[in-house]
């Protein structure tokens, strides 16, 4: 699909996967595009003026078929939310969910999140970010293609006010110890669970979603972190 509203990019923190849409997402992203999309080229947000309130803000990078970011949204309406992702048939499907429960706090991006988050996002201005299931790379000689890297990590934080968290999940036992040993080097941050402690399951994960159910039916743990970042940073 080529949109002059909804342009194509090059993706470099997320694998390009198929992107056939269904009439109906297809429907969605030309008609609801203008009202819940933005765009690189608008520069940074003014995130009141954006959402005619002053609210906390939360960042979700990656949010596939947007099951979580929906019901949060839903769940905390006295919260801002902006998601992030590249794969359009999730992006479509979640306008569809947006427009039939008339939800008024979320706002999307189609593109890549280190150019959203260099170009977009002011610095100290967010009080979370999540990063939920990202590719985790499991052969040995692909963990540099790990999006959570102690450079990525410093620009994550960097957006982050005092006392902002970062919240990542993973369903990759060697993932979850990799995160924890990034997250745990930055002195930035303080893990809410304890220095080297997994964090149980948040709020900001209300549901199960068909991800996570494929991956308990597999066998695999989820791993959970959140962290905040620390005054004086």
């Amino acid at each position: 699909m080529k949109n002059p509203t909804f342009p194509l990019r090059r993706i470099r923190s997320f694998v390009r996967r198929d992107s056939r849409l269904t009439e109906a997402q297809r429907h969605a992203l030309d008609a609801l595009w203008p009202q819940f999309g933005l765009n690189l080229a608008e520069g940074e947000i003014d995130f009141v003026a954006l959402f005619n309130r002053e609210a906390p803000c939360i960042l979700e990078i990656g949010f596939g078929a947007g099951q979580s970011l929906l019901a949060t949204a839903k769940a905390h309406p006295e919260q801002n939310f902006i998601g992030i992702e590249t794969h359009q048939p999730g992006i479509g499907a979640l306008l569809l969910k947006i427009q039939n429960q008339q939800l008024t706090n979320i706002r999307l991006f189609y593109a890549d999140a280190i150019e959203v988050l260099n170009q977009c996002i002011s610095e100290t201005s967010l009080d979370g970010i999540q990063l939920f299931f990202p590719d985790p790379w499991p052969k040995r000689r692909h963990h540099k293609r790990r999006l959570i890297q102690p450079e990525f990590v410093t620009l994550l934080i960097a957006k982050l006010k005092i006392g902002g968290e970062l919240h990542l999940a993973t369903d990759w036992q060697d993932y979850a110890k990799d995160m924890m040993r990034v997250l745990s080097n930055q002195t930035e941050l303080i893990n809410n669970a304890g220095a080297d402690n997994f964090a149980p399951r948040s709020a900001q994960r209300p549901i199960i979603t068909k991800f996570e159910q494929q991956a308990k039916r597999a066998g695999r743990k989820i791993w959970e972190l959140q962290f905040k970042k620390r005054a004086g940073h």
